[in-house]
């Protein structure tokens, strides 16, 4: 019986089993031992996803340019007898915005090319940015929908063969340093308050703000008012500091960061500080910084300035 167990074939079976076992340890240790991603590398792969963002098709740096509606009609194409002058590229007329009674309708010559949503159809009202999906305009490689800002319609024409798009090789940033992310706590407001946002357009809107967040940076306290409502997963920050307009956008940055736990906690990733639209084009209508939101401190984290506009 011994020589059954443990000679002959079994045994010739039991050595193959015994070294299996031992790998399925040895990889399972390992598992267990393998470092978490680090801090920085969080940050590189966060950066690498957002630049690569950029690079879409339709992305901020496809656009080509953002015109006025009038009251009434709005000729549009290449020809330069046209209200609205696209690019070269666009057939010399297409047709026209037509604005009445706060909507916009489109109509377009026979033969123009141009698709509405994906299909080849004469006419149709158009959907605003403000109200859900825009209705899509598309001729080549230009594609253009209405948005609306205040009380006025404007027309955001993208190009996927944009030169700046193109041209795009990535953003420039300060060094990763892990000091940049401050923690934070919230001094809610009650009731919440509504913070005005001028625009480069020169208007003037109104967000929910629902406190204030103080952190320390070097000792001293700084504070810094978000847009978002109690509730919502993320708040959004629109700040500038002492680096703008020097090393940094001019008109500011964003952040994107979670909401504060149930004891008013969370932290500020300055090193996640990204640029507006508006630092890729001149056609961006962003929002700039509320009043009280500029910190009187080098931020020397996240992007550096992109362009000139």
């Amino acid at each position: 019986m011994r020589s059954l167990l443990f000679g002959g074939p079994m045994k010739i079976l039991i050595k193959p089993l015994i070294f299996l076992f031992a790998l399925l340890i040895m990889t399972s240790a390992c598992k267990q031992n393998k470092p978490a991603q680090s801090y920085e590398a969080k940050i590189n792969e966060w950066h690498k996803k957002r630049e690569q963002s950029l690079t879409k098709k339709d992305s901020w740096l496809s656009l080509s340019g953002l015109f006025w509606l009038n009251e009434g009609e709005n000729t549009f194409g290449s020809d330069k007898s046209n209200q609205i002058i696209f690019p070269e590229k666009a057939p010399a007329f297409m047709g026209g915005f037509y604005v009445r009674a706060g909507k916009v309708k489109v109509i377009l010559k026979k033969e123009s090319g141009v698709t509405i949503d994906g299909k080849s159809i004469p006419e149709k009202t158009l959907v605003p940015d403000v109200d859900g999906e825009p209705t899509l305009l598309q001729y080549g490689s230009l594609s253009w929908y209405v948005i609306k800002r205040g009380d006025k319609f404007l027309i955001r024409l993208k190009d996927s063969e944009s030169p700046a798009l193109l041209n795009f090789t990535g953003v420039e940033r300060y060094p990763v340093a892990k000091k940049w992310r401050v923690k934070a706590r919230l001094k809610p407001y009650d009731p919440p308050k509504k913070l005005k946002i001028a625009n480069v357009l020169g208007q003037v809107s109104e967000t929910d703000c629902p406190g204030v967040l103080l952190f320390e940076i070097e000792g001293k306290t700084y504070r810094l008012e978000p847009e978002g409502k109690r509730g919502d997963k993320k708040w959004f920050l629109n700040f500038s500091d002492e680096t703008s307009g020097r090393e940094t956008y001019g008109a500011g940055r964003y952040l994107v960061l979670d909401v504060p736990d149930e004891k008013g906690d969370t932290h500020i990733d300055f090193n996640k500080a990204y640029n507006p639209p508006c630092a890729f084009s001149p056609y961006a209508t962003c929002p700039l910084p509320p009043k009280g939101n500029h910190l009187s401190v080098k931020i020397t984290a996240g992007e550096k300035d992109y362009g000139h506009h």
